[in-house]
């Protein structure tokens, strides 16, 4: 089930509506390249389309419950860098999210494998640490805006 209107920015930065990016993936389309699996997963996660996530983790990694309640919320997704070659690929992101206690970052160096035609996420190196923006940095939710206008 998809949750968002159609029109909206997708969740995943890339500045296109939902419906001309990520939606299509989460009804089915494979993702032609792992950076565009690793937005629309992204994108899923935001979304709690927990079986859009399941469908899309490389049978030989995925958990066999995906449990989404107590995600933090997300606030953006910066690609680092992302790679591809034959059937093996990269993306190094970092997602920035908030919790009641103020803004946190996972950062991750993620391995993707394509089978069939499709790409797979398989598995990835994280790292976590907080955020702490000042007030004249951009805010980490993504809007462009200042911290102290914003969510500060």
């Amino acid at each position: 089930m998809v949750a968002q209107g159609t029109q909206e920015r997708c969740p995943c930065g890339s500045g296109e509506s939902y419906s001309a990016c990520c939606q299509g993936y989460h009804q089915g389309k494979p993702a032609p390249t792992p950076e565009a699996l690793m937005r629309s997963r992204y994108s899923a996660f935001v979304l709690k389309l927990a079986d859009y996530l399941q469908s899309t983790w490389h049978s030989s990694t995925r958990p066999q419950n995906l449990g989404l309640e107590q995600t933090p919320r997300w606030a953006s997704l910066k690609i680092l860098s992302s790679d591809d070659s034959g059937n093996d690929g990269t993306v190094h992101f970092r997602a920035i999210y908030r919790t009641d206690n103020g803004w946190g970052y996972l950062e991750e160096k993620s391995d993707f494998l394509r089978e069939g035609g499709r790409w797979y996420y398989v598995s990835g190196d994280t790292s976590e640490g907080v955020l702490k923006p000042g007030r004249n940095e951009p805010c980490p939710c993504g809007s462009g805006r200042k911290y102290k206008t914003c969510c500060f």
